[in-house]
């Protein structure tokens, strides 16, 4: 009998950016790279394959030769003078240039390589920077009358919502959440400021803070200013912008394997 054989595409590969950061420890100092297990634990739900790809100089067209998609990833703030500020905030934390002009580098070139990117927290931030746009370095010194976007301060877990983010009909944040409005967590002091010329803002909290974005006329940029990767295992629709990075990301997937 003629073996038959099935054809299965590869899971979309999807690279998620991570932080550089030093541990002291008993036998020296340490430079280790961390991000959240929950990023690839949604991204695997979602469909696709991570890998972890940590701050890097002279990679940029490899690393987007081996990926389908991108997801920048959440953590520490960007030096203000990648957007035209000489001040340092005094709450501004955690500068690592190493990491900024990795990320800088690699938003600019996915972008113009019309990859597919999905930009969590400091990675909307990263996506507005990368493009020509500015941030609020602290939000409760800049905002009238300011929600606890840093919830934990308040008692508020991560893994619960504590505002709602409303988006303009029509939009890539509203199709993919099939929704004009969704509960949020908020673990951030920093926002979008002015968004940079390619940046369509897509999402605010009731005290007008941007919380979502995309570019338009891109396969798939979107950048959310909370952590869906950390409400998704218990608020279901906070998965569906993985499954739209994986769906997009889909496209970029030629080589099928026989079975």
């Amino acid at each position: 009998m003629k073996e038959r054989h099935t054809i299965v595409a590869r899971m979309p590969v999807i690279g998620i950016t991570s932080a550089l950061i030093s541990e002291e420890q008993d036998y020296g100092t340490m430079r280790r790279h961390r991000v959240s297990a929950d990023y690839s634990e949604a991204v695997l739900r979602a469909g696709g394959l991570p890998i972890i790809l940590p701050p890097q100089d002279g990679t940029i067209d490899r690393v987007l030769e081996l990926v389908d998609g991108l997801i920048f990833s959440g953590g520490a703030d960007i030096a203000p003078a990648r957007y035209g500020e000489s001040g340092i905030h005094p709450m501004t934390y955690d500068i690592s240039d190493e990491r900024d002009r990795f990320e800088i580098d690699l938003c600019n070139a996915a972008v113009e390589q019309n990859m597919p990117v999905l930009c969590i927290c400091r990675g909307i931030q990263v996506l507005n920077v990368a493009l020509g746009g500015s941030l609020i370095q602290h939000i409760d010194d800049a905002v009238a009358g300011p929600l606890p976007h840093r919830q934990h301060e308040v008692g508020i877990m991560g893994t619960e919502s504590s505002h709602v983010v409303a988006f303009v009909k029509g939009s890539l944040s509203a199709d993919v959440f099939e929704s004009l409005a969704v509960p949020v967590n908020s673990l951030h002091h920093q926002s979008v400021a002015a968004p940079a010329e390619r940046v369509q803002v897509e999402g605010v909290s009731s005290d007008g803070v941007i919380e979502a974005v995309s570019v338009p006329g891109c396969r798939f940029v979107l950048g959310l200013q909370w952590h869906p990767e950390l409400l998704f295992k218990t608020m279901p629709e906070q998965l569906k912008p993985f499954e739209a990075l994986i769906e997009a990301a889909k496209a970029g997937v030629t080589e099928p394997v026989g079975v």
